[in-house]
């Protein structure tokens, strides 16, 4: 084997030995399912935590019982980026979600070469058509893709290739926050997500052994509560309606200590 050869085989071996982290497997696997958010800033409220430094907050979340984070990697109008991401992924060990407004396969290169594990892609932004694109090429990197919903007319961009699906609670127009939005589109999503699933298992499992999961085993897209969330009784009428992942951030990065505030949360939750 000549020197190049060598070289190539040890990419091989090195990407096949990177660690890869899955939100989804996480919020199932997860007590809480809360997805703690380092969230500087708002379009709406202005600055949060001006100060915050992601290599403080971010490892608190961890250690406070957070099952996997979200980083905002838009600078203009929420105070983040990328570098967040690149920065904390040495010092964690699970699931990165990039949270931004992505709309180019470029994106995605981006995120996956910050470390992210996960990124967002938000329905009110894109065609179904992009969306499908942009799904098959985030799954081509490695990463899991979070389907962002707000409303009925949005159910038609669930399907089998999302991991996540996330109902947004906050209307991303006006910025109006109302958490009744997630109790509203449960059932909508549930039907959504059961044929997502059934399509999964069909294409998946059934035809190729002539079996199927076992009963009650979720294969499909999990389903994620965004937005407005500051309750623990909030996060238990949630998970009574469907719900396997919670994704707050203001609650606690208004707090002099985030990841305080989410161990409090979580003791009381």
């Amino acid at each position: 084997m000549d020197i190049l050869e060598q070289i190539i085989a040890t990419k091989r071996q090195e990407l096949a030995g990177e660690q890869r982290r899955s939100l989804r497997a996480a919020l199932l696997a997860s007590p809480s399912g809360i997805i703690a958010e380092f969230k500087r800033k708002s379009p709406s409220k202005g600055w949060i935590h001006e100060d915050a430094v992601p290599e403080e907050v971010v490892p608190a979340y961890v250690k406070a019982g957070a099952a996997a984070l979200s980083v905002l990697t838009d600078e203009q109008y929420f105070g983040g980026s990328l570098d967040f991401i690149r920065r904390v992924r040495p010092l964690v060990d699970i699931p990165i979600l990039r949270k931004d407004f992505i709309i180019d396969p470029r994106q995605l290169a981006d995120a996956r070469g910050a470390g992210a594990d996960a990124v967002l892609l938000i329905a009110a932004c894109l065609t179904r058509e992009a969306c499908a694109a942009l799904t098959a090429e985030a799954h081509r990197l490695g990463l899991e893709v979070l389907l962002e919903i707000h409303s009925p007319e949005e159910l038609d961009y669930i399907t089998p290739e999302v991991d996540v699906v996330g109902v947004n609670n906050r209307h991303l127009g006006s910025f109006v926050t109302d958490v009744q939005t997630s109790f509203e589109m449960a059932p909508l999503c549930a039907s959504a997500l059961w044929r997502a699933e059934q399509e999964l298992v069909f294409r998946q499992t059934c035809p190729k052994n002539n079996s199927c999961p076992p009963a009650g085993e979720v294969t499909g897209p999990v389903l994620v509560s965004e937005s407005g969330i500051s309750d623990p009784a909030t996060v238990r009428a949630l998970r009574e309606a469907g719900f396997r992942g919670f994704l707050m951030g203001e609650n606690f990065m208004k707090q002099p200590d985030p990841g305080a505030a989410l161990a409090e949360f979580l003791r009381t939750l």
